[in-house]
């Protein structure tokens, strides 16, 4: 399989007993996480990057993929950090975000929760439906969602399409997940960018509301839904690996 350059998976073994995951987004790759992960590398902990099942080749390789295949990956990232690792945080860009919460709910153990512009809220019926009667219709594609980023000089490396079927995956996945996510007692950072043409600001007030664990908020006021990219990211590598040393240590 040819990868997109830059979408590679990574693994890192550090000094320490801390470990990070991080997971990249929807029709995204690592690329996306990378600095984040570097990030984390650099504060000593273990690090797994997973590359999610479909993502960072080709779009038509992510055609048959489903909620259950990302959460799977996820799930077997999680265990080869855990199996290394005293604890462990995760953390999560867009459906990245959706994969941390569902490990969230999935292990009480996990120390903490990094959500930087987390889905967790399906879109609305009427959007559903109208996709869904796309699929009927034979449409596999439609425009694509990714690079939103303000700093005109960044791209990230996203499909130019959103295939139809594994979109409407992830959404029955978030409706799985909505009412679990009340199970979750670890501390929540939530990351947010208050301008996001991909996915809408509320998902971060909702997450907020429904998680019992402690929750701390930044918002970013530069940067799009990319913000791991963005004019922002600096914040993000700074904030993201020091929430972690706190809640491991």
């Amino acid at each position: 399989m040819q990868l997109i350059p830059g979408a590679e998976p990574w693994s890192h073994h550090g000094p320490t007993s801390f470990g990070a995951l991080c997971i990249h987004g929807f029709t995204g790759n690592p690329g996306a996480m990378r600095g984040v992960a570097e990030s984390f590398a650099a504060s000593g902990f273990h690090v797994e990057l997973p590359r999610l099942p479909g993502h960072g080749s080709t779009v038509q390789d992510m055609m048959t993929t489903t909620w259950a295949d990302w959460t799977g990956e996820a799930e077997a990232a999680y265990q080869r950090l855990a199996a290394r690792c005293d604890k462990v945080v995760v953390a999560g860009l867009s459906m990245g975000g959706a994969l941390t919460v569902w490990l969230g709910t999935q292990h009480a153990e996990i120390a903490g929760l990094v959500c930087i512009n987390a889905v967790v809220q399906p879109v609305a019926d009427e959007l559903l439906d109208m996709v869904q009667g796309m699929v009927d219709d034979g449409d596999t594609l439609i425009p694509g969602i990714g690079s939103d980023i303000a700093d005109p000089d960044v791209t990230e490396t996203a499909y130019p399409q959103t295939p139809t079927v594994p979109f409407l995956s992830l959404m029955a996945g978030l409706k799985e997940l909505n009412p679990a996510m009340g199970s979750i007692a670890c501390p929540v950072f939530i990351i947010t960018s208050t301008q996001d043409h991909v996915v809408d600001p509320i998902n971060s007030d909702i997450l907020a509301d429904a998680v019992n664990g402690p929750v701390e908020r930044v918002r970013l006021e530069r940067s799009y839904h990319v913000a791991t990219l963005d004019y922002d990211k600096d914040v993000i590598e700074t904030c993201a690996p020091a929430f972690g040393l706190r809640v491991c240590q």
